[in-house]
């Protein structure tokens, strides 16, 4: 038999659709819920579990009540061990550091979780380098390299582990930052430590990169006039967080969210760190008889991890992207930001697996102002 602890927050991610940029504390769960946020991390939980059904007759899975695992755990076919107990009113931090020692002391061979940074903060609390750890990424921000890359990665991944096809662990990161800052466009990250991660690059994704070099900023000023001199009259254009879309912002000299969401139409600011609903607003008044598309996408890659979608863009959701047609999404990196991608592909995890699946392949990517490059998105 082999033993897995699994915890779930079934929070983790709430505020990203909304643009509240976190999930973080009650006030903000609470704002998020008033804003039509729904609960996106149990499905994402479950996602995973299904890769651990053949492993279902040496598997003793041990987890938490309600949200917090069993439920994920039977719609996944298993049947778990059901440890503690929860409030009925909601799920704290408390209960996930509660819920990782008791897993710790009865001696699992992996704790898998599934939640964002807040969440391997509370989990690293706990465990330390006790005992190997996953995570599913269901969070907002996701900096930390504990994650796998996607849910179904993380059960695989768990599921090699598991059965010792994959036997090394790597230390890896446990990065978080303050939401509160970074609601306002200051990005403060912190090493709080790492975790021993079972170690397989193809199905892990790595710590986000921050910063770059001021040879950059040419770059990025070439990418933006490369943009701006090919933006259509009459064309919503919906630009993506980070350092490259903010030169397109610069260069049209429009205010930017740095990591939100920004719409611009015929040289104008039409909405500032906009949420999904409100995208979906824009896109319903888009006319449809505009020759050509009536919107674009545009995205880079986050440094050091490659997701174009998925980290720190859930306002850029599933049926946002199929509204504007993926046909219409622009991607733009500096040639050194995707030099420094793993194994130099993109990567999509919207949280739907046919648009995820319609975002594959390989695309071409604006990395100056008449420069571009084909790459693989994963």
């Amino acid at each position: 038999m082999v033993s897995l602890g699994f915890i779930v927050n079934p929070l983790a991610g709430i505020g990203g659709r909304v643009g509240l940029k976190g999930s973080d504390g009650e006030e903000t769960v609470r704002r998020a819920f008033e804003l039509g946020a729904v609960c996106l991390s149990p499905q994402r939980a479950f996602e995973a579990l299904v890769s651990l059904k053949p492993l279902e007759a040496d598997l003793e899975l041990l987890t938490y009540p309600g949200a917090m695992g069993e439920e994920e755990a039977l719609a996944a076919g298993l049947q778990p061990t059901v440890l503690g107990s929860i409030d009925a009113g909601g799920t704290s931090a408390a209960d996930t550091r509660r819920a990782a020692s008791e897993m710790l002391e009865l001696g699992v061979d992996l704790l898998l979780f599934a939640g964002g940074d807040g969440t391997a903060r509370d989990v690293y609390d706990i465990v330390g380098d006790r005992v190997p750890v996953l995570g599913i990424p269901t969070g907002c921000k996701i900096h930390s390299g504990v994650f796998a890359a996607h849910p179904r990665a993380a059960g695989e991944l768990a599921r090699l582990f598991l059965e010792g096809a994959v036997t090394r662990t790597n230390e890896l990161e446990v990065m978080d930052i303050d939401e509160e800052a970074f609601r306002h466009d200051e990005l403060r990250a912190r090493l709080y430590g790492v975790l021993r991660v079972p170690h397989e690059p193809r199905l892990t994704q790595g710590s986000k990169a921050v910063g770059r070099g001021l040879s950059e900023d040419a770059t990025v000023t070439s990418i933006a006039e490369r943009v701006v001199e090919d933006m259509r009259a009459g064309v919503l254009y919906l630009i993506g967080s980070g350092t490259t879309p903010r030169g397109i912002m610069q260069k049209l000299d429009l205010p930017n969210t740095l990591l939100g969401v920004d719409v611009v139409r015929d040289g104008l600011l039409i909405a500032a760190d906009a949420t999904e609903r409100d995208l979906l607003a824009l896109l319903d008044e888009a006319p449809t008889h505009h020759p050509g598309s009536p919107a674009e996408i545009v995205v880079t890659p986050v440094g050091g991890q490659g997701f174009i979608f998925g980290r720190g863009n859930q306002q850029l959701s599933p049926e946002v992207i199929r509204r504007v047609g993926v046909g219409n999404v622009r991607m733009i990196a500096t040639s050194t930001k995707l030099v420094g991608l793993p194994f130099h592909r993109m990567r999509v995890d919207t949280g739907d697996a046919d648009v995820d699946a319609a975002l594959r392949g390989y695309r071409r990517v604006v990395t100056g102002y008449r420069e571009s490059a084909v790459v693989e998105v994963v």
